[in-house]
């Protein structure tokens, strides 16, 4: 499985990770407490991302549909970062997908509400005076 995680450089030769080293370097030096980056602690962060990503899909996998459909959905990692402590980190970057009416239909129920919330306080205020 190891071999198959691997990718393979330019000249055919195997690498030890498959994401692009440059991209990771980009990410880490965007934040503002990094001034530089060790070649090696790139490499572990990279891999250690490969690693975490393989094991949220195999995991989303297993406590998903996806073995009926023999097929991993985003469906599949929304539930997992909503349903395991593990994840629930990722639960607002995979947020569960929902139709753009019924979304719409949230909000104008919220509007409803803060309406009447401020309402009731308004006609709470009259009353004291």
């Amino acid at each position: 499985m190891a071999d198959g995680v691997a990718g393979r450089d330019k000249c055919g030769e195997q690498r030890l990770v498959s994401l692009p080293l440059s991209r990771i370097r980009v990410i880490m030096k965007s934040s503002p407490e990094v001034s530089s980056i060790n070649q090696e602690a790139l490499v572990l962060t990279a891999k250690a991302t490969e690693l975490f990503v393989q094991y949220l899909a195999t995991y989303s996998y297993r406590h998903g549909s996806g073995k009926e459909k023999k097929a991993l959905t985003y469906s599949d990692l929304s539930n997992t970062a909503e349903e395991s402590e593990t994840f629930q980190f990722l639960a607002d970057i995979l947020p569960k997908k929902i139709l753009a009416s019924k979304y719409l239909k949230m909000l104008k129920e919220k509007r409803e509400d803060d309406e009447e919330e401020e309402k009731d306080e308004s006609d709470a205020d009259e009353a004291e005076s």
